[in-house]
């Protein structure tokens, strides 16, 4: 059913890039005869929808990993940088949140730690929608931040750091993962989130530690402690396979990759809003000057140059 369900996915997006060149080329021929700002502008939104359509069917040549095509577990974690860092972690979830809105991918939030004073200090997204691991897993690494800080009254320039990490979400179909509960502890505590008559009221939130390894996932966007005992047992699951496969497989790297700590001389990519504006990634050398656009979600540049770049790296190194 899963292979069938790929399937018909690869079908409709063919169909909905037919579809789109088709409007594409009936809004140019007219505009050939006429000046219509909305007809010019549908053009424009029909090319560009089409770019990127056949971008993400281009790149998905590349993906030969075995779970590419799985949902994203996406952890961010705050850096060196203090409150700045907190602040930038914040900022790294609205940027991954309007990436996925931007894809259709479906978003839940399964953990949540503000910050004392400003940010988060981590969180936990889970990403659902087509390809959303294999275009996401080479965000994994550090992100560096250039800019004034805004909790500084002197107003001088500061450098922050968060660290990202992904894992797929495995199906339970697919999960050979067999935890015997003597190996699990849980915990129940108040959930920290915003709003919901059940926050700071009922402990609903849960944390599910496997103690041999000491890995462990909470969930608290739930209602009930039954539901957030399921999400959570799922992404534990998921980190233990990808720990399981660090243990016994040498090329970890299609799965995980190793850790860095969030400091300097780690980061795989830096946003720099002063005293010039500039993404750059250090890994493909892809730069692009538009700070804010990428800060709300325009990440497909960067996420494909990624992919593109990995899959080079590996023809050289087989070759």
């Amino acid at each position: 059913m899963a292979s069938i369900a790929r399937i018909e996915s690869d079908i409709a997006m063919h169909e909905r890039i037919l579809e789109t060149l088709e409007t594409a080329q009936a809004a140019l021929e007219l505009l050939a005869g006429t000046d219509d700002p909305e007809l010019a502008a549908e053009a424009v939104e029909s090319v560009e929808r089409l770019e990127n359509d056949l971008q993400i069917m281009e790149t998905a040549t590349y993906f030969k990993g075995s779970y590419d095509r799985s949902n994203a577990i996406l952890s961010l974690s705050s850096g060196a940088g203090g409150t700045d860092a907190q602040d930038w972690t914040e900022m790294l979830m609205r940027m991954y949140t309007r990436y996925g809105e931007r894809q259709g991918y479906e978003i839940a939030v399964t953990d949540y730690m503000p910050g004392e004073e400003a940010g988060i200090k981590g969180c936990t997204l889970v990403l659902s929608g087509r390809y959303a691991y294999g275009l996401l897993k080479h965000e994994k690494g550090v992100h560096r931040l250039v800019r004034i800080s805004p909790f500084d009254a002197n107003k001088r320039r500061h450098t922050s750091f968060a660290a990202v990490d992904v894992i797929p979400e495995i199906p339970e179909t697919d999960a050979d993962v067999e935890i015997p509960e003597t190996e699990l502890r849980v915990d129940v505590y108040h959930a920290s989130g915003h709003g919901g008559q059940n926050v700071q009221k009922v402990a609903t939130a849960v944390r599910v530690t496997h103690i041999p390894t000491g890995l462990s996932a909470s969930c608290q966007n739930e209602r009930s402690q039954l539901q957030n005992k399921r999400m959570a047992m799922a992404v534990l699951k998921s980190r233990l396979l990808a720990y399981q496969e660090q243990q016994r497989d040498a090329k970890i790297s299609e799965v995980r990759g190793g850790f860095k700590s969030a400091e300097w001389g780690n980061e795989i990519r830096s946003y720099v809003l002063q005293p010039y504006k500039l993404v750059k990634d250090h890994r493909t050398g892809l730069e692009r000057g538009n700070v804010d656009a990428v800060l709300d979600g325009d990440l497909q540049d960067f996420i494909l140059a990624s992919v593109r770049h990995d899959t080079e790296e590996r023809r050289s190194s087989n070759s």
